[in-house]
């Protein structure tokens, strides 16, 4: 009474009583046999969600070494070719979707909806950042899930497969809203490093296009405000703070772009962008 530990209930029973227990249980009986099917169940549940996650990270790696390589564009003398070699990294990211898709078939995707949506994100975001290089416009979500169309045409899956099988065995994955948006939030961090490099390289007319196009979807998410996903409005911040440093950007070309020589204007937007963040307290 004086702070003990208290017993259990069964710590009442001597333990040979419980081995004796334990072992008089039948292991055939259809108690058993059900813990066991659930057991199975479990187990096989697990190693999926484990085996998405891994592939999940695989996919975010890839994508980000596309965001990385189309980073170079504006500096590259034929960017081309840098769009050509994403094109091949982003093929190689969907295999992995494909894989993904694969492991979802007869699945109810949104029960494993959290180990796979980091890489899904990672990937919109690349798509977006190649097609807006290409357009200077933002892909839509369901250009994107025309692409995560999957066919088998690899050699190892249409061995075993009759002509009627390849016809119609085909995989799909389909981007969430949720993910789209996360995405292209994501998108504007992005879209603020191609401005800065964009000056640097002494493009000047790529920092106003870019704070319009930033605008628009900075306007859009106002739109959806505090009523969407709870992810959605904490990324509306970032998005603010990347459109303020373009803008900042911008004016600072209108007002003081013929006083600053080309090669200094992207040390000096990188000044301001830190003094906006310890204003704010980052």
């Amino acid at each position: 009474g004086s702070g003990g530990f208290r017993k259990r209930k069964h710590d009442n029973f001597p333990h040979s009583q419980r081995r004796e227990e334990k072992e008089n249980v039948n292991p055939s009986s259809a108690l058993m046999t059900s813990f066991k099917s659930f057991q199975l169940e479990l187990d096989t549940r697990h190693d999926k969600y484990e085996r998405l996650v891994k592939l999940s990270r695989d996919i975010t790696i890839e994508s980000k070494r596309t965001i990385f390589l189309l980073h170079r564009f504006t500096s590259a003398p034929n960017g081309e070719e840098i769009l050509n070699e994403s094109e091949v990294k982003l093929d190689a990211v969907r295999r992995k979707i494909k894989q993904v898709a694969q492991e979802l078939v007869g699945e109810d995707m949104y029960q494993f909806h959290r180990a796979i949506s980091p890489g899904l994100q990672e990937y919109v975001e690349a798509v977006s950042f190649q097609y807006f290089i290409k357009t200077r416009c933002l892909i839509s979500v369901e250009e994107i899930n025309k692409q995560l169309i999957f066919t088998a045409e690899d050699r190892e899956e249409t061995t075993n497969m009759t002509s009627h099988d390849k016809q119609s065995h085909t995989w799909s994955l389909k981007v969430t809203p949720v993910d789209y948006l996360l995405g292209v939030a994501d998108l504007t961090g992005e879209l603020m490093r191609l401005c800065i490099s964009s000056v640097g390289n002494g493009d000047i007319d790529t920092p106003f296009e870019l704070s319009q196009f930033l605008r628009q979807i900075y306007d859009g998410f106002t739109f959806i405000g505090n009523t969407g996903p709870y992810e959605v409005s904490k990324k509306l911040y970032t998005l603010k703070q990347s459109l303020a440093k373009v803008e900042n950007a911008c004016y600072t070309l209108k007002v003081r772009g013929s006083e600053i020589p080309k090669h200094m204007l992207a040390d000096v937007f990188s000044t301001k962008a830190e003094l906006i963040d310890q204003e704010e307290g980052l």
